[in-house]
């Protein structure tokens, strides 16, 4: 029979539990360990038959044989435990963002490369059928030049996400919109299209000022470093459900939309010589109850580390690529930042 990856999860909470019952269901797997602050009770794993630990540093010294961690817990927590993690020589599987400043992820990396291991950012949406799409077609430069790119963003998140008691919606442990909700998308335009300068915007709280620390709405506007404009349009404060993630491209060959409430549907493509392909069906978007998600595609987040830890494939999203996107957030929250002084 072949060796399986082994796998411990730290944070219980709903993208947790999404964490364990992936890796339960892979049979090049091994779920052997879970770890939360929360009392076992409260957090609904009865079905996981496997030791539990209530701290990080509980956990590494009883889990030596593990192949990976896997890091969901909040934002803030994410690069500090990164480097525990890696200080214990396990490879390390994170929730997006990798951190919440470009200089913490600067030490995760430096890490991993002194203890000769992977870092694996969560950024599920690169594997929608919509995102693969884009990106052939980018690489083949099927569009021509880029010219121009508008993201818009439109969610819901009220009171019903932000609870008191949570850690969602504080400046050290969430970090802001940005990096909570629409990483995922600022994740797909960095891989398409690369890094942005020039950056200009106007921000503002409209519906959260007794939910959250920071901004719950903006536009944004930047050139990218290699060719073209564009923008990033915002908000969570739509009224009662998600609206809309969308990106439209303007190139010089021709024009595409892709939309939908996740970024999950072609809604143009008008491209010189080109016809358009019937796409696989995208996967549905996680369902928390009264709220959602961006897609269910976990299960191939840990395909991934499987086939990259057996040396059959790479990374999909590699620290690097993790680090650049939350350097983008940090960027573009200085100038919000810069804004109210």
């Amino acid at each position: 029979m072949k060796s399986k990856i082994k796998f411990a999860v730290v944070g219980c909470g709903h993208i947790g539990k999404r964490h364990a019952e992936m890796i339960s269901r892979n049979e090049e797997a091994e779920l052997i360990a879970l770890c939360d602050i929360k009392d076992k009770a409260e957090l609904g794993i009865e079905k996981y038959d496997v030791p539990f630990y209530s701290s990080i540093e509980e956990l590494l010294p009883a889990v030596a044989d593990v192949d990976v961690i896997s890091i969901c817990t909040p934002n803030g927590l994410h690069a500090e435990q990164s480097i525990l993690a890696l200080n214990a020589s396990h490879h390390v599987v994170c929730e997006k963002p990798l951190g919440l400043t470009k200089a913490s992820l600067e030490q995760v990396i430096f890490k991993a490369l002194q203890m000769s291991k992977q870092v694996f950012a969560v950024m599920q949406n690169r594997y929608s059928p919509p995102s693969v799409w884009l990106k052939e077609m980018i690489d083949e430069e099927r569009l021509g030049d880029i010219l121009m790119v508008q993201n818009n963003m439109y969610w819901n998140r009220d009171e019903r996400y932000y609870k008191k008691d949570s850690w969602k919606g504080s400046n050290d442990l969430d970090g802001g919109t940005l990096f909570t909700q629409f990483s995922h998308f600022i994740d797909i335009m960095y891989w398409l299209f690369g890094d942005i300068h020039d950056i200009s915007g106007k921000f503002a709280d409209f519906t959260h000022k007794d939910l959250t620390d920071f901004e719950d709405s903006g536009v944004i506007n930047f050139k990218f470093v290699n060719g073209g404009i564009g923008s990033i349009n915002y908000s969570t404060a739509i009224w009662n459900k998600n609206m809309e993630s969308s990106m439209t491209i303007i190139g010089s060959k021709g024009s595409v939309k892709v939309g939908g409430q996740y970024m999950n549907e072609v809604e143009y493509c008008h491209v010189e010589g080109y016809e358009m392909p019937e796409l696989p069906e995208a996967s549905p978007a996680n369902d928390y109850g009264h709220y959602k998600g961006s897609a269910a595609n976990h299960h191939f987040i840990i395909e991934n580390v499987i086939d990259t830890l057996k040396h059959r494939t790479s990374a999909t999203t590699n620290a690097l690529e993790g680090m650049k996107v939350v350097d983008i957030i940090e960027r573009i929250y200085q100038v919000r930042d810069n804004n109210d002084k």
